[in-house]
């Protein structure tokens, strides 16, 4: 029996326009990047999928055409042998002091992976869900994300705000560079979304004032709200379990509050609360050393970054043997992202936090139909075959003519940040 063969790629830059987050790196552009794919096979069934922007990833999709044209959609362990086999190993395979990461041909993969799950579902007539083991829940739950930010809402013309605006989208232009405003910005974003566990991005002011943060956000919402906080790395050990203890009682994890592996293991011999992590452990490769280190309790998936859905599922499996926790880590995104994690969240059984998303930061959307939506923190998984969405091509048009104008090809909120603080640098310990 003779297969169906993708016949055309379709890689489509798009900047979406994104509020002025601080974090440990600087600060989000007026725009932040992501790349659509569109896989299309011979006989004109569509996949999509959504990654991180990035003009180096996308000219590796572009070059991946002689692999990936005239290959089965159903056959994705040959397609990857076939992409590892033609451009090697990823040159840069360890996350090190890097801000985020930088890996091209594991997102290659991971956006080519979804884009066939979607052609498979639409050709099975099953929800992706399906094809990654069946569901275990029916609506994915989700956490506020909060960032400590300057007023203004994003866009072309810089900062933009709204005088109009109320709710939600007023509180996410205001500025939040306090502690009762970040309270203000929780409390908008729970009422508006529905959300029930609050995570704050740190790593932006001294300790002093982010741990201030986290206790009027436990005074806020009290003992049956979950809270997280993320340094983001740049604190050294002795701070982090100098600051880390003072919120042992508050927190449902704390999340790399140092780099490295060793430095994590040192604070989590020291401290009550677990660890979570994005940073010191990112591949599967990393898994051996954090589980003889014990440097981490919880690690914060990404199928952007570990390689698609199924091995996210696998990732679940192995966190699962060796009783570590499971959530999934986010960035700023569209609903084809978000969509997919839904269904990838909702096929892992020990699914143990509620998930990151960016979502509520970003105003646009691509898909039919126009924003995912949530309701009392989750987001029901879809039941329509494949990923359940379809691209909507008049929006996509507009968010590429913004991608074209805004001069943007990577993420870099160092020189962002250098625009208002000329004098400012990255620095992978700050405190």
């Amino acid at each position: 029996m003779i297969g169906p063969k993708i016949k055309e790629l379709k890689v489509t830059p798009i900047a979406i326009t994104d509020p002025p987050l601080l974090n440990s790196v600087g600060i989000h552009a007026p725009y932040a990047l992501r790349t659509v794919i569109e896989l299309i096979t011979d006989d004109n069934i569509h996949g999509i999928s959504e990654i991180p922007g990035n003009i180096e990833i996308d000219r590796l999709l572009d070059q991946s055409r002689a692999v990936i044209l005239g290959s089965d959609p159903f056959q994705l362990n040959k397609l990857k042998a076939d992409l590892f086999e033609r451009f090697g190993k990823d040159e840069q395979d360890t996350r090190g002091d890097n801000p985020w990461d930088n890996r091209k041909l594991v997102h290659v993969f991971s956006a080519l992976e979804v884009a066939c799950l979607d052609i498979q579902g639409k050709i099975c007539n099953r929800p992706v869900v399906d094809l990654l083991g069946g569901r275990c829940r029916d609506q994915v739950a989700f956490a506020a994300y909060l960032f400590y930010k300057p007023k203004g809402a994003g866009g072309v013309f810089g900062y933009d705000v709204d005088p109009n605006a109320t709710g939600w989208d007023a509180a996410r232009q205001a500025s939040a560079e306090s502690s009762e405003e970040i309270v203000i910005q929780a409390k908008s974003m729970c009422h508006k979304f529905g959300f029930k566990s609050i995570k704050l991005k740190g790593g932006v002011f001294h300790p002093e004032v982010e741990v201030d943060t986290m206790f009027q956000l436990s005074d806020a919402f009290g003992s049956k709200v979950p809270l997280r906080f993320d340094p983001n790395g740049v604190w050294t050990v002795e701070t982090s379990i100098k600051y880390g203890k003072q919120m042992e009682d508050i927190l449902e994890y704390l999340e790399d509050p140092t780099r490295g592996q060793a430095g994590m293991a040192a604070v989590r011999k020291a401290l009550k609360i677990p660890l979570a992590t994005n940073m010191c452990t990112t591949s599967f490769e990393d898994i051996p050393s954090g589980i003889a280190l014990s440097s981490e309790d919880i690690i914060l998936s990404d199928h952007h970054f570990w390689g698609g859905l199924r091995e996210s599922i696998n990732l679940g499996k192995i966190c699962s043997t060796f009783g570590k926790g499971l959530s999934m880590h986010s960035n700023s995104h569209l609903g084809i992202s978000l969509v997919a994690m839904v269904h990838m969240a909702a096929a892992i059984p020990n699914l143990t936090y509620d998930l990151d998303t960016h979502y509520p930061w970003q105003s646009e959307e691509i898909i039919v139909g126009g924003r995912v939506k949530f309701e009392d923190g989750k987001v029901a998984v879809p039941r329509e075959p494949g990923l359940g969405i379809s691209l909507d091509y008049q929006a996509l048009e507009r968010l590429n003519q913004n991608y074209k104008l805004c001069g943007l090809t990577t993420r870099d909120d160092t020189t962002e940040m250098k625009k208002f603080h000329p004098d400012w640098s990255f620095k992978p310990i700050r405190w």
